[in-house]
């Protein structure tokens, strides 16, 4: 079977294009958002939140919907998952280059699969793993203060120390506090950037589905604070609302435990990435699989309802936007990303507790990749 490849077009405007326009604005310089000049800027990344969830479930984010449009509708990253996303934000740069490329991937040393947002240790160092600088450290150089609002729990993280280096971290626990505390630096600062994350919509998808009561609540409770916090924002201060990527529901009796079929893991000595995006790496010291043949057999397989793809085949479609030679060899010698409602499991696992996450993401669809970007105060389009 040929390579299949992914076919989509992409929209021409990025998540990548969000946070340096927002600084180009508080600098009253052009900018690719064509946001006009306005010194405080407040950014909510809500994560897990894709469009076609918005419009899906418009009645219950009135505020949302009313400012979703085809103008508002960005692309995201590839693959869709939260520690590529959130780093592609905030530096303004694709996964290639920021090296943030899965949410597990072939860590320092080359030997063993690093998890990116919970798996930093001594031989990862957030500031050289993550290889670009900060939006926020831009900032930093031009006069203007940036803040990061969230959890007190990720004040430290390693991830954190890694995509939001430059920025003075302001913890908040519930969402209505992070909205107070951004409308305190509003209030406060004659200029500033500001950084407002929000993680109980992804929390909610992944333990009860995104089509769940639960988290239709949070969605509502987000949307109510948004409509809050919009009605006081004054004419110098403008509002964004993105994600970092959307998330499907996948039934249990949908997941496929790829390592059943011995050809499929035949070879393969590390196995990354998310249950709807595979990294896998081949064994060096096995010379009977290349990336090729291990590609050819997951077509032969799966090739219906995944689009595979070799290491090279997925860059040379810019599927990670331009790739620097440091980061390649953290990328997959094959990247299998569904096309179907489906999730891939390795029974083999001793911790299987990852196989109890209904709301799943990860690939190219576009309930996965396409974010919103809505506006509001004075970015909002009159």
């Amino acid at each position: 079977m040929p390579p299949m490849l992914p076919a989509r077009r992409f929209s021409p405007l990025r998540l990548a294009d969000v946070m340096p326009s927002c600084l180009d604005a508080i600098l009253g310089a052009p900018n690719t958002l064509e946001l006009p000049p306005t010194p405080k800027v407040v950014v909510v990344l809500a994560d897990g939140l894709g469009a076609g969830a918005i419009k899906a479930r418009a009645g219950h984010a009135r505020f949302l919907a009313a400012r979703l449009g085809k103008t508002s509708v960005v692309d995201g990253v590839f693959p869709a998952t939260t520690a590529a996303g959130i780093a592609t934000l905030t530096t303004g740069t694709e996964p290639g280059m920021h090296g943030l490329v899965g949410y597990k991937v072939l860590g320092p040393g080359g030997d063993r699969i690093v998890n990116q947002l919970s798996g930093w240790d001594d031989e990862m160092e957030p500031s050289t793993w993550q290889r670009t600088r900060t939006v926020f450290e831009k900032a930093t150089d031009a006069g203007v203060m940036s803040f990061a609002i969230g959890p007190k729990r990720y004040r430290t993280s390693g991830f954190t120390l890694a995509v939001l280096r430059g920025a003075e971290y302001v913890p908040a626990e519930s969402v209505a506090d992070r909205f107070a505390a951004a409308r305190r630096i509003l209030d406060t600062q004659p200029s500033a950037l500001v950084y407002l994350y929000v993680a109980e919509l992804d929390v909610a998808a992944h333990a009860y589905g995104w089509e769940s009561p639960r988290w239709l609540a949070e969605l509502e409770g987000l949307d109510a604070e948004l409509t809050r916090f919009a009605a006081t924002l004054r004419r110098d201060e403008g509002l964004l609302v993105t994600a970092d990527h959307g998330v499907i529901d996948v039934p249990a009796d949908r997941h496929v435990l790829y390592d059943t079929v011995p050809e499929l893991v035949a070879g393969v000595r590390h196995i990354g990435g998310d249950p709807r995006c595979l990294h896998l790496y081949v064994d060096p010291e096995d010379d009977t699989v290349t990336a090729e043949t291990l590609a050819a057999a997951w077509r032969d397989a799966e090739g219906e309802r995944a689009w595979v793809m070799t290491r090279d085949e997925a860059v040379g479609a810019g599927l990670f936007g331009v790739v620097d030679p440091e980061v390649l060899p953290r990328i997959g010698d094959v990247i299998v990303s569904a096309r179907k409602l489906v999730a891939y499991y390795d029974s083999r696992e001793i911790n299987q507790s990852s196989r109890s996450m209904i709301g799943q993401h990860g690939a190219l669809t576009d309930d996965e990749v396409r974010v919103p970007l809505v506006r509001a105060g004075a970015f909002e389009r009159r």
